[in-house]
């Protein structure tokens, strides 16, 4: 058997007896995440080693074995007493409204940036609301025996709440955008700043009559960027006029219409906010389809930051919203719930949305000045 290098074999004397095994008791020997630590691979690969899985190098391989050896590492019998009980698979599963929408790709992509390095494959389901209960998904997760899920879901009947909390899986909110009440773990952006800074871009700008093609208001973070708009118009001293506000769904063809609602007002805006960046995509047809030019004529500003904002002319103005950190965040706190590293963080954690400043913003011009 290889043996390890002297510094790896110095750290693995740090094991103190007496720390937790794996059937939860205190016997002097490791843990599966101790051995994972210590050898500095994943919680994955050592359940690898142990189950004489063909995927690991012989250097590894010989490296975690010695571990398990120095530190009496001993597998738990339950496995063979409750045959029912099912084995964990190297899986994260993700449960969302609309995989194919650019913030659900954006998800994706950040939580396969921190689950491909831990060796964890992703598994991909959406859910929609009204029609799907989480029952059916749930045997699914039961079945592949996977680690943990992380769910972007807009509502969550409570039946469908107890069924998740119930499953016994370390399982996180990511943007919770529906108005239901849920004890899981939480993980979102700065929506109400976002609407702000959004909002006072537009203003500093010399814009005087702005409007929003705001989300579906039973979302949580629809409500939070229309309070933010309000708030930076009320800051400003300017009235917040309701005739400016249109209501849509996030989706390009309502982002068109309010626009063109909003466009056909006698008094219309020089400026939109639109709620995400594929109402402002919308707006941007709107615009084009009332020969207005952007931003010389109308300037639009949108919230998201997905890859498409760059791909217009010209560029979206947009407020950033870190997507891919909030999937890579929620990834690692249910890995490391799932390891028995960490227990997972209470509450909701929130990362900031910051402006980004394109093409598409600048002073009012041709419409402001009648």
């Amino acid at each position: 058997m290889q043996q390890a290098d002297p510094s790896r074999s110095q750290v693995l004397r740090q094991v103190r007896p007496g720390s937790a095994t794996a059937q939860g008791e205190s016997d002097g020997r490791a843990t599966i995440a101790d051995i994972a630590r210590l050898t500095g691979v994943s919680v994955a690969t050592v359940s690898k080693v142990l189950n004489d899985r063909t995927d690991v190098a012989a250097s590894t391989r010989a490296l975690v074995q010695a571990a398990l050896v120095e530190h009496r590492y001993v597998k738990p019998p339950r496995a063979k007493v409750n045959r029912r009980k099912r084995q964990r698979s190297d899986l994260i599963e993700i449960l969302l409204n609309d995989a194919g929408s650019p913030w659900g790709a954006e998800l994706i992509r950040g939580v396969e940036a921190e689950a491909r390095p831990a060796q964890v494959g992703v598994v991909v389901a959406t859910h929609e609301p009204g029609v799907d209960d989480t029952s059916a998904w749930l045997r699914q997760v039961e079945k592949r025996g996977s680690l943990g899920a992380i769910l972007a879901l807009s509502d969550l009947p409570s039946a469908d709440h107890r069924r998740l909390v119930g499953a016994g899986l370390p399982m996180v909110l990511v943007e919770q955008v529906g108005d239901f009440e849920s004890d899981l773990p939480a993980f979102g952006a700065g929506n109400w700043r976002g609407g702000l800074i959004a909002t006072a871009h537009l203003i500093e700008l010399g814009h005087r009559r702005i409007g929003t093609v705001t989300g579906p208001m039973r979302y949580l973070c629809s409500q939070a960027r229309l309070a933010g708009y309000r708030a930076a118009l009320e800051r400003s001293g300017l009235p917040s006029d309701p005739a400016l506000v249109a209501h849509g769904d996030f989706h390009y063809d309502a982002g068109k219409s309010a626009a063109l609602a909003l466009l056909e007002r006698d008094e219309p805006p020089t400026a939109i906010f639109a709620g995400n960046d594929e109402q402002a995509l919308g707006v941007y047809a709107a615009a084009q389809q009332r020969s207005l030019r952007v931003p010389e004529d109308l300037s639009i500003i949108g919230f998201d930051d997905v890859p498409m904002s760059q791909w217009v002319l010209p560029a979206l103005t947009t407020v950033h919203q870190p997507i891919r950190e909030l999937g890579q965040l929620a990834t690692r706190a249910v890995l490391a719930a799932a390891a028995g590293e960490a227990p997972l963080p209470q509450g909701r954690t929130e990362l900031p949305t910051t402006l980004v400043v394109r093409g598409s913003t600048a002073p009012p011009g041709r419409l402001s000045r009648g």
